[in-house]
């Protein structure tokens, strides 16, 4: 007879948005005449910028020829766009990345939940606390993090590396030496940021305990401040411990048509085996490429009508941010996040907990966000907002919240 992989019952729960978005549904059906306004999950809102579309028209007019028609894609990702992501992504910020060591994707979320493959089970995962769920749960569904303890919600198995309002919401070196650490910066959920010689340290640490680090890299557009490293091939040494994980969802709105990529450097090795030959065989193996017109779409992002649009969105947003962060801040709530990123982390007020104040606000002001809680321990007594709304919206929710 058959058996089932276990470990997926170890999971406390459901995944947490799709915890808050039932629980959305089901206040809307026994509220239907209140307009409820979502800030909780990261999806953009704002439609392709003007040249992606024009390009995904023309791509998919190529198809429709014998000629220009194409098929399968290579295995690491058309070189028009692995180029384009070398020469502006990387080179253009002195990092020294191949076109061989990019790897295209159909999103950051995939490579961040697939990249555990080439890893052994007995490896030790380190993460921030709070934490974007994918990392915790695609290593627990892999068999990596032990036994969950329901009074602690933590893993028996992983490194919990707290993130608090002592500490800017950044991580701290751990006590104890992990195999693998996964970094997010801008963070996702508390939307903090370290800066260079921060980072810097985290790379010297991984080099010298032989651990890897997963660096996702997703919220990297919004970065505006001078001293914060758009990448972590910016470190010297970076290549011999870190893989890099990068999203076209956020920066250029691809969250429907799906496309990122991961840097694995040739450097990085573990016993003289190559994690990027690794990569690559698992890559041709069980993925079989984003399709050819959502490449196409991505090269015309690095465009300059590309990059000049996409930055206009990535401000659009930004402003959004700046009036939550502001108006939250002016009602009396401590706030964080929202200047290198497009996510506002909250305090709960009168010591709710994060569901008691996800139930209060969508009650009182029918506003959604998401409870600190459900990305760790840590995220308890706190709460995300995004800015992906609106421009319209976003005034009314933080209004609302106001007059509660």
């Amino acid at each position: 007879m058959y058996k089932i992989n276990e470990n997926y019952l170890k999971l406390p729960g459901s995944y947490l948005f799709a915890t808050t978005g039932r629980k959305i549904r089901e206040f809307i059906e026994a509220n239907p005449d209140k307009k409820v306004i979502s800030l909780g999950i990261g999806d953009v809102t704002l439609p392709l910028a003007p040249v992606v579309i024009d390009t995904l028209h023309s791509a998919v007019d190529e198809m429709g020829k014998a000629e220009t028609f194409k098929g399968y894609a290579p295995d690491l990702g058309y070189e028009f766009l692995r180029q384009a992501i070398v020469d502006n992504d990387y080179k253009a910020r002195g990092a020294d990345i191949s076109i061989d060591e990019v790897f295209v994707s159909d999103g950051a979320k995939s490579d961040s939940g697939n990249i555990g493959d080439i890893f052994d089970a007995d490896n030790k995962i380190a993460v921030c606390d709070p934490v974007y769920p994918v990392y915790v749960d695609t290593n627990a569904m892999a068999g990596r993090t032990g036994v969950y303890l329901e009074e602690q919600q933590k893993w028996s198995n992983v490194v919990y590396m707290p993130c608090t309002a002592a500490t800017d919401f950044a991580p701290e070196i751990p006590k104890e030496e992990p195999d693998i650490i996964y970094l997010c910066f801008p963070n996702n959920p508390t939307g903090s940021t370290i800066k260079k010689e921060e980072l810097q340290a985290w790379v010297d640490y991984a080099l010298k305990i032989g651990a890897v680090i997963i660096y996702d890299a997703a919220y990297e557009a919004y970065i505006s401040e001078g001293d914060v490293p758009h990448t972590i091939f910016e470190c010297e040494g970076a290549k011999a411990c870190a893989i890099e994980l990068k999203s076209f969802s956020k920066n250029a709105g691809f969250t429907g048509t799906r496309l990122g990529y991961a840097v694995v450097p040739k450097e990085l090795k573990c016993n003289g085996v190559s994690l990027n030959s690794l990569w690559a065989r698992r890559h041709g193996t069980k993925f079989n490429g984003a399709p050819y017109i959502i490449q196409r779409a991505g090269a015309a992002v690095y465009t300059p009508e590309g990059k000049k649009q996409t930055l206009n969105q990535v401000n659009y947003y930004m402003n959004n941010a700046k009036i939550i962060r502001e108006g939250l801040a002016e009602a009396g709530y401590i706030v964080s996040g929202g200047v290198n990123a497009p996510y506002i982390w909250l305090q709960t007020p009168d010591k709710m907990t994060s569901w008691e104040f996800f139930d209060y606000l969508l009650e009182k002001a029918n506003v959604a966000g998401t409870p600190g809680s459900g990305f760790g321990p840590s995220g308890e007594g706190y709460f995300r907002l995004t800015a992906f709304g609106s421009y319209e919206n976003t005034l009314e929710a933080v209004e609302r919240i106001r007059k509660m």
